[in-house]
């Protein structure tokens, strides 16, 4: 792989008709690992029944390990794990899989995929379907629970920040959130790739009104603020 031309993740999940979930995600840890840079282990996708259920500490123990133990054993690679998190969980849910995580040694979480709550305020005709909500209405669900996460982690785990990312200050928000690194979406969807570098122009703004020298001085700044 050429890192020069990208950083490449690949999600892995399972099929809604799968009977062995387990082996699923072996599978794709076996044959994808050597053409990832990293893997992102998916048990919250709204769209597939019951793949939530895997969240539950019970359920997400075994496959972490599993997992990471078929990781470890590989002869061509070895990427990152990091587990997509669903954004409707509550602190409690939140906190059991940060330890969950930290104990089966995966390297990081995702914050957050599609939620499947209806905000007040939706217009689309389409409000009402089944499925994951993504973009604007996603982005304070995500963040709070990023914040969460953040500090049940305590810096054990990378986190990535997702949900609701439309312009550097959203993208800044959940760095000082926790996030160490980001990922849009509909975003780009929306306002097309020149997002990217929008964002990142906004960045150096944004850091030079805070008087901080790097973006790493910003992860997780806001819980440092109130814990201080």
């Amino acid at each position: 792989r050429d890192r020069r031309r990208g950083i490449v993740g690949i999600n892995i999940g399972v099929n809604r008709d799968s009977a062995d979930p387990i082996a699923d995600y072996l599978e794709g840890v076996r044959r994808l690992g050597p053409l990832a840079d990293y893997l992102v282990v998916n048990v919250s996708s709204p769209n597939t029944p019951g793949l939530r259920d895997w969240q539950r500490p019970e359920r997400l123990a075994p496959l972490l390990g599993a997992l990471v133990a078929a990781r470890d054993a590989s002869a061509d690679a070895r990427p990152p794990l990091l587990l997509k998190l669903a954004p409707d969980l509550d602190a409690a849910q939140a906190a059991a899989i940060v330890e969950v995580a930290v104990d089966c040694r995966i390297e990081g979480l995702i914050v957050a995929n599609t939620t499947t709550a209806r905000p007040g305020g939706l217009r689309s005709p389409h409000r009402r379907e089944a499925g994951g909500l993504s973009g604007a209405p996603l982005f304070e669900p995500s963040t709070r629970l990023l914040r969460e996460v953040a500090v049940r982690a305590r810096g054990r785990l990378a986190l990535v920040g997702v949900g609701g990312i439309d312009s550097a200050e959203r993208a800044y928000a959940k760095i000082r959130a926790g996030a160490s690194a980001v990922q849009l979406y509909t975003g780009l969807v929306y306002e097309g790739p020149g997002l990217v570098r929008r964002i990142l122009d906004g960045l150096e703004r944004l850091l030079d009104r805070d008087r901080l020298e790097r973006l790493a001085d910003a992860v997780g700044r806001d819980l440092v603020d109130r814990a201080g």
